[in-house]
């Protein structure tokens, strides 16, 4: 698909604004897992924590969760987290600000980046919101700009298309 055909299909595909639920950066990130290791936990030598978690991890942060194998989760001596999680698929769930609607994303690797506000999905990668869905082998997604790219990566063959589904938007009657 054309990079131009792509930005178009996304203006399609999402066109009322889609924001993750703003309230949830400020809520406790609460954790779950069969194992877990912190390393630096007394930020010493102003280093960043480091957190391990696996087995059955499930991360909650206000409507925000995530499901996984394994995470790892990193924090800077400004608070902003990143997580990396790993799993067989790895799940994604958030409420979109002001709407009864939710946005959920799978994929093999999932990053993410508080900082930025971004989810990115990799292999096996696919993102819903309502009734619209894409799917490639990477997805990127970034709430504040409401900016998606999808790609194939690098093989084009027909099993690794990026492949959209987007539901008809009610029309306005004259």
């Amino acid at each position: 698909m054309k990079p131009f055909a792509l930005f178009f299909l996304f203006g399609i595909l999402f066109t009322n604004p889609v924001l993750a639920e703003r309230a949830d950066s400020n809520k406790p990130v609460h954790l779950e897992s069969d194992r877990a290791t912190v390393k630096n936990t007394g930020r010493s030598n102003n280093e960043n924590r480091v957190s391990v978690f696996t087995g059955n991890v499930v991360l909650t942060q206000g409507t925000m969760i995530i499901r996984s194998d394994k995470m790892e989760i990193e924090e800077d001596e400004d608070g902003f987290q990143s997580f990396v999680a790993y799993g067989n698929l790895v799940s994604y769930r958030q409420k979109s600000e002001g709407k009864d609607e939710y946005v959920e994303g799978w994929g093999e690797r999932m990053e993410f980046d508080s900082r930025a506000d971004k989810v990115e999905f990799f292999k096996q990668a696919r993102l819903r919101r309502g009734a619209d869905e894409v799917h490639g082998e990477y997805i990127s997604y970034e709430s504040k700009t409401e900016f998606f790219q999808v790609n194939n990566g690098t093989n084009t063959n027909a099993k690794n298309r990026v492949r959209a589904v987007i539901q008809q938007k009610k029309k306005k009657q004259e």
